[in-house]
């Protein structure tokens, strides 16, 4: 089934890891890994010089800065200049003098136009991935122009850095930039994405396709827009109190990633760049902190958490869905088709979110629909279990709380209390047994027997959708 045939979907993935992050198992029982990305874009910006229509107008210290169409910006030009002139060796200096290793973003017209960078960047041990074809806009390009590019790309940097990338990062991308790289086949992870504090995996079709994100916020461009930094200070300020709360977080077993986002021309500056020297200074005072090239991490995580896939309900087809859910509310599989028809997303591949959309789909049926769903529900240790007639999902339900096990005394005082609920409200008695024991079940049939029909109603109604929690949770993450 393709998603066309689906009813409406919700592609986003809100969800992520949920309440209880994976446990990275960083080499060494690292708890923080502090990525250093430096991206390498002078000489692949806007110009016309470069067959572009503009000049660029992006991530520079020209204030209000704009395009000049049709001319070369003189000012825009030897900023970008500064980067690969002095800014690039200035970091080159200070990463190698510690032996962290960074990643390179490198924009693949811009390296081809800086050789000497890239001998360095290749000498130190730095990954260089690739970081597009140019640095312009990808957001207006249609699909197979895009295509073109991201294939240019690679062609372009396997020529001048003699191996073809193996992450990719536009930073200027489109709606479907990370399918199209995805689908490209040959990327040990992609980093256009700033959703999470972890690496994860996305399904493009066959592949399973490595996402590590990256940041915009732990970023020097921060220092050319507004709200920004404007002193160095400020920016090692804000990256001490990121990795102080992601240390304080590994501490209770949460073991983090943290991108820090560089620029050539940017943090290259001597006043920012004291900002950069003292936070590097100031991790190395600390145990468990790994600062590896987002290769390693790509390769770690490869390995110690290689993607499993599921069947998602949010993609399965109506039949397989309601079989596999239906029986979810006892006997009764309108509410897994009616959930079915609800716009339905990665948030709902989990029990907690599977369960909110049945819960939808029932709490909105006319009381007669929701009563029939009561009644179909048996009594507790009643007729259908000694004759072994309930559900799978039932008998394990009662065995739980030992109802599979009364003596004669306590059947015969179960029976009593069904018979006069029924009597009363006209359905049988229901509660979430797992939740309970035989004494609190009892307890509760006596407090509940007080109850005024309406509100007894309301009470079986939540117990129906406590119910169906416990058995998504049998099912699903």
């Amino acid at each position: 089934m393709t998603s066309s045939d689906l009813p409406p979907r919700y592609p986003r993935n809100m969800i992520g890891y949920g309440a209880a992050p994976l446990d990275a198992k960083w080499p060494g029982g690292a708890k923080v890994a502090v990525q250093f990305v430096l991206n390498y874009e002078e000489g692949g910006e806007n110009n016309i010089l470069h067959g572009d229509a503009a000049s660029e107008a992006f991530l520079s210290d020209i204030p209000g800065a704009a395009q000049w169409p049709g001319q070369r910006h003189w000012n825009m030009e030897s900023i970008y200049e500064y980067g690969a002139r002095a800014g690039f060796w200035r970091l080159h200096r200070m990463f190698t003098q510690v032996a962290i290793p960074v990643t390179i973003y490198g924009v693949a017209t811009a390296l081809a136009r800086s050789p000497e960078q890239v001998a360095a960047m290749k000498e130190a041990g730095w990954e260089i991935a690739s970081h597009g074809l140019k640095w312009v806009e990808h957001k207006d390009m249609p699909e197979e122009e895009e295509r073109a590019a991201i294939a240019d790309a690679i062609r372009l940097h396997t020529e001048v850095v003699g191996s073809r990338p193996q992450g990719w990062y536009t930073g200027r991308c489109s709606a479907n930039t990370v399918r199209l790289v995805a689908e490209e086949g040959g990327f040990d992870y992609i980093s256009d994405t700033y959703d999470d504090d972890l690496p994860y995996w996305m399904e493009v079709g066959d592949r399973d396709q490595l996402i590590i994100p990256y940041t915009l916020e732990a970023n020097d461009m921060r220092f050319a827009t507004a709200p920004g930094y404007i002193t160095g200070e400020q920016f090692f300020q804000y990256l001490k109190d990121a990795f102080d709360l992601l240390y304080a977080e590994a501490e209770d077993g949460a073991p983090k990633m943290m991108s820090v986002g560089l620029h050539c021309r940017l943090i290259g500056r001597p006043g920012k760049a004291a900002g950069l020297k003292r936070f590097i200074d100031y991790i190395q005072g600390f145990d468990g902190v790994w600062c590896p090239r987002r290769i390693d991490i790509a390769e770690h995580w490869a390995k110690t958490h290689p993607h499993q896939r599921i069947t998602r309900p949010s993609a399965m087809g109506q039949e397989a869905f309601v079989a596999a859910y239906g029986s979810i509310f006892e006997h009764s599989p309108w509410v897994a088709e009616r959930a079915y028809q609800l716009e339905l997303g990665p948030a709902h591949d989990r029990a907690l979110g599977l369960h909110n959309a049945l819960c939808r789909a029932f709490r909105c049926a006319s009381e007669a629909e929701r009563k029939a769903v009561l009644m179909a529900h048996p009594d507790l240790a009643g007729k259908l279990a000694a004759a072994k007639y309930l559900t799978a999902e039932s008998t394990s339900e009662q065995a739980s709380a030992g109802l599979d096990a009364l003596t004669d005394a306590e059947r015969s005082q179960f029976t009593k209390l069904n018979t006069e609920y029924t009597a009363r409200f006209g359905f049988p008695f229901i509660i979430a047994v797992r939740d309970h024991s035989k004494s609190s079940i009892l307890a509760a049939f006596e407090q509940r027997m007080k109850n005024s029909g309406a509100e007894e109603f309301d009470e079986a109604c939540r117990q129906v959708e406590r119910i169906a929690l416990h058995r998504l949770m049998d099912l699903l993450p």
